[in-house]
């Protein structure tokens, strides 16, 4: 998949290049007797193009910010699987997310493979004290084994039926996730993480869903950019269901409420678990479009404040929203502190 630099792309405000291929879409069946020389043509094409997106693992990687958790020659072996088919897209937002803060930043990812004895492992990228972002997380994370009976139990509690050999239900789990930490308080924090999981049953059929979401934490309000924000994850949900958009806001308000400070984590964005229809691939066509979300609903917004002057009081005001102080503040009505504060504990509709 070509990844678009951000360099090249004409931000103004918050600009309309393209950050990511688009890529093509799935196809599915088979040729039906009667139809056309141009028709077969036009479809061979079509399939050719997923075939080149999706099929060529090797000439993929080279773009990634390391090797796959996976050996190369068993992605390729089982190119046509869900499990590889997720574990290339986390690696391609993974890097195209790093790319991108590192050409606004300047400054390069420190990365970090680690293993798990269980099975599987992990990438870790690291950025510490740049010129933008004081530090800045992007992490893949591949893992297999045998469930534990105590999440297997867990599961069950969410309506999971699950039947395993022996006791034993065979798994893979997966997902890349992110927290960015800026320098400048008029520059959000973002979070986002999409992940799969997949269990192997008895009769050796398998159990899947998908997960995950984005979501912006601001210091200080900007219509603007929670409105951009909005707008981003709202068009790429639209593409695939009317309903996704503001029944994933709703649950992102919801899930990110911390209830006892009585406020939300931020302005909100997507949240989503447990999603297993309408079916397979169109579940994954979703959650690749919200993947492909990351960097252009975030670095317009980076870009933006990148050279935003701050007072030291509003540095401090930072600081007391990621909690490094030990005691609450709350600030004086009428403030811009305190705008931000009426929006954290009453959750509004952005778009």
């Amino acid at each position: 998949m070509s990844q678009a630099s951000p360099g090249r792309i004409s931000l103004g405000r918050y600009g309309k290049g393209v950050f990511l291929a688009a890529g093509a879409a799935a196809v599915t069946g088979v040729l039906a007797a009667g139809v056309s020389h141009f028709q077969r043509a036009e479809m061979a094409t079509k399939i050719s193009k997923v075939e080149e997106e999706e099929g060529n693992i090797r000439e993929r990687c080279k773009s990634f910010m390391s090797v796959p958790v996976t050996d190369i020659k068993v992605l390729e072996q089982r190119k046509d699987a869900m499990s590889t088919r997720m574990e290339m897209l986390i690696m391609e937002t993974q890097a195209a997310f790093c790319k991108a803060l590192e050409e606004v930043d300047g400054g390069t990812f420190r990365v970090d493979r680690w293993s798990r004895k269980e099975g599987g492992g992990g990438i870790s990228c690291v950025m510490q004290d740049g010129k933008v972002f004081e530090k800045a997380g992007v992490n893949v994370s591949v893992v297999f084994g045998n469930l534990t009976e105590e999440a297997a139990k867990q599961m069950r509690s969410r309506g999971k039926v699950l039947k395993g050999k022996d006791g034993k239900l065979p798994f893979c789990a997966m997902g890349v996730s992110s927290v960015i930490h800026p320098k400048n308080p008029h520059i959000p924090t973002v979070h986002f993480n999409y992940r799969y999981f997949e269990i192997e049953e008895a009769d050796g059929t398998k159990q899947w869903w998908f997960g995950g979401g984005t979501d912006l934490t601001p210091v200080y309000i900007d219509l603007e950019d929670a409105t951009h924000f909005h707008k981003t994850l709202k068009e790429a949900c639209d593409k695939h269901h009317p309903k996704y958009y503001p029944d994933f806001k709703k649950w992102c308000d919801n899930y990110f409420y911390i209830r006892h400070r009585g406020e939300t984590r931020g302005i909100g964005g997507i949240f989503f678990d447990d999603m297993d229809s309408p079916n397979q691939e169109e579940v994954f066509n979703f959650v690749k479009s919200c993947a492909k979300t990351v960097v252009p609903c975030y670095l317009p917004i980076v870009y933006k404040h990148l050279n935003d002057s701050f007072t030291p009081e509003e540095k401090d005001w930072q600081q007391v929203r990621r909690g490094r102080w030990e005691y609450m503040h709350e600030p004086t009505k009428g403030t811009k502190e305190a705008k931000m504060m009426e929006v954290l504990r009453n959750p509004k509709e952005w778009i």
